[in-house]
């Protein structure tokens, strides 16, 4: 494991704009994928992109493609008849 890798909670709260506390409660909810080491939690650098937002992860993958069949499925033929123009 390289210290280069993973970022500690205070240097994700500096990057997200929020303060530690936050961001130990995004752990706890698992809106924050943390890895435990000690009595510290390291969140790995790959995953920063997700947690920014610069990414979208698999949970909001899924919402969209669920939004999107939902459109498709309600207002399908709308859809259809807008593309005609």
């Amino acid at each position: 494991m390289n210290n280069k890798d993973f970022l500690s909670t205070t240097e994700v709260a500096n990057a997200l704009g929020i303060s530690r506390i936050a961001v130990f409660n995004k752990i706890k909810k698992g809106q924050l994928k943390a890895t435990k080491n000690g009595r510290n939690f390291l969140i790995a650098r790959k995953d920063l992109p997700v947690v920014l937002g610069l990414v979208l992860g698999e949970k909001e993958k899924a919402l969209i493609d669920q939004a999107v069949t939902k459109a498709v499925n309600q207002y399908g033929e709308t859809f259809r008849l807008l593309g005609q123009d």
